[in-house]
């Protein structure tokens, strides 16, 4: 039972980086787009799916809550403050999502709020990774650090890198999504982004190296991880094949195909730990009776649902958007 959650819970992380990384990546590179136009056109290439999104943020918050209590209680300690920006964020996010279309004059102050929500959204994941990444302060599975211990030039690199990753998440969704001056917008974006994203995994890497950080050494005890970055290396030589042929349909899973490596490669690299390196999988779970007891309403119920309607609503929405179909 104990195998099922942990693997439940890496599937909702991923959906949620997967799904609410492409949108949150729009509104990102919605702060560059030349006209209002372009601005409706990205718009309408998330507005069927955003909101739907962050369910998986909520599944996943579930199941660390009943599945294992003691990483939840410790992760809120380290994190409170950082998290409850991010809540902030994504609320003025969908706030100014809605009210863009209702309010002419403000238009504008709704837009940066847009732009400025999804871009803390990002910056406060990316700082959430490189502070686990680096070690948490934990005696006898409590928190022992202070309120901004999680706040550290690494995971600050790291806040950047992800909003490097979600971007170009973003603009690969674009790609297959829209037509004329936004599609051409995220061809144009895709190999500097993917710069972006490259120049900063090398520095993340020569930083961890020289803190002498204990996840690399995973490296030299598992090798057959090596597998895991190769993978994401042929995903990124075919996203640059794909953005010189102009072909619309590859980009958004090459990009995804990339995070799952690298989402990969840290779990990986954190097993059998779930907070590294102080507390296990199996010290971080619940009783097997409450495992057993959640199994048969979220695991079996909420879990497949969910996934289903997801699967349904994009298979609804495929295709892409006509930018005359908007809210005026």
């Amino acid at each position: 039972m104990i195998t099922f959650w942990a693997a439940a819970l890496a599937l909702t992380l991923m959906l949620y980086v997967l799904l609410d990384g492409f949108d949150l990546g729009v509104g990102m590179l919605f702060g560059i787009a030349p006209d209002e136009t372009a601005r409706r056109h990205m718009v309408q290439a998330i507005a069927p799916v955003w909101d739907g999104n962050e369910t998986w943020l909520v599944l996943a918050a579930t199941i660390l809550f009943g599945a294992f209590p003691t990483v939840y209680a410790l992760l809120l300690s380290a994190f409170y403050l950082p998290l409850l920006l991010m809540l902030a964020a994504l609320i003025l996010r969908g706030v100014a999502f809605e009210f863009r279309y209702k309010s002419r004059r403000l238009r504008r102050v709704w837009d940066a709020g847009f732009v400025g929500g999804s871009y803390c959204a990002a910056f406060v994941q990316g700082v959430t990774v490189g502070a686990l990444v680096q070690e948490l302060p934990v005696r006898d599975g409590l928190y022992a650090g202070g309120a901004f211990t999680w706040l550290t030039p690494f995971s600050l690199l790291c806040g950047l890198g992800l909003c490097l990753g979600y971007a170009l998440l973003g603009a690969a969704w674009l790609c297959g999504k829209t037509e004329s001056d936004v599609r051409d917008l995220g061809f144009r974006l895709l190999p500097r982004l993917l710069l972006g994203v490259l120049v900063f995994l090398g520095a993340a890497f020569a930083y961890a190296l020289a803190m002498n950080l204990r996840v690399l050494h995973r490296w030299v005890e598992r090798p057959e991880m090596l597998v895991l970055p190769l993978v994401g290396a042929a995903a990124c030589a075919g996203l640059l094949y794909a953005v010189r042929r102009r072909n619309d349909a590859l980009p958004f899973p090459l990009v995804a195909l990339i995070f799952a490596a690298a989402f990969a490669t840290l779990a990986a690299s954190f097993l059998p730990y779930m907070v590294p390196f102080s507390v296990t999988v199996k010290e971080a779970a619940a009783p097997e009776a409450s495992l057993s007891f959640m199994f048969w309403g979220a695991g079996v119920v909420v879990l497949p649902i969910t996934l289903i309607y997801t699967l349904v609503v994009y298979r609804v929405f495929k295709g892409k958007v006509d930018v005359a179909e908007h809210y005026d």
